[in-house]
């Protein structure tokens, strides 16, 4: 994020997930160097626009 640019404010929520699903999303995360909450924000923009649907 650019210098003087404020974060978009986020929504916590509680995520009930398969420990397998989490183990690979772990996974990802740390081969793309992200913590794993950034991993499902991108997952689900991700999903999101391969669907047609705009997150903003």
């Amino acid at each position: 994020m650019a210098e003087g640019q404020k974060r978009p404010p986020r929504k916590a929520f509680l995520l009930r997930i398969n420990p397998q699903v989490m183990a690979a999303v772990e996974k990802i995360a740390a081969a793309e160097l992200r913590s794993v909450n950034a991993q499902i924000e991108v997952l689900v923009r991700e999903a999101l626009a391969s669907r047609g649907r705009r997150d903003d």
